[in-house]
C-alpha cells in the first residue's frame, strides 16, 4: 500500500512539475474530473428511472437543490415542484 502510494505521490509530483500548478491544484482539477464522471454516471440512471434524487444526492453527499442546478446546467428535464400553488389550493 505504501509503496503504491509514493508511486502516485512521486507521479502528481512531477506532473505538477511539468505543468507550473502545484499539487494541490492538481489534486483539485482531478477532485472536479471524477465528480464530473460520477455525476455523469448517475445522471443515466436518473434518465432511465433507475435512480431517484435521493439515492443520487446521498451517493454524491450534495443537496437536492445543488442536484437540479446540474440537471438544468445539463438541460435535463425533471419535474419541478411550485409551492405557491400548492398553498393556493389548500386555501380554496
Amino acid at each position: 500500500m505504501k509503496t503504491n502510494l509514493t508511486n502516485v505521490k512521486s507521479v502528481l509530483e512531477s506532473y505538477a512539475s511539468d505543468s507550473n500548478l502545484t499539487e494541490t491544484e492538481v489534486l483539485d482539477k482531478l477532485k472536479d474530473y471524477y465528480f464530473n464522471k460520477e455525476v455523469s454516471k448517475n445522471l443515466k440512471l436518473y434518465k432511465k428511472g433507475k435512480k431517484k434524487v435521493s439515492d443520487i444526492t446521498k451517493d454524491l453527499k450534495i443537496s437536492p437543490r445543488k442536484f437540479y442546478a446540474i440537471l438544468e446546467s445539463k438541460n435535463v428535464t425533471h419535474k419541478k415542484y411550485n409551492k405557491n400553488n400548492e398553498k393556493v389550493n389548500q386555501d380554496n
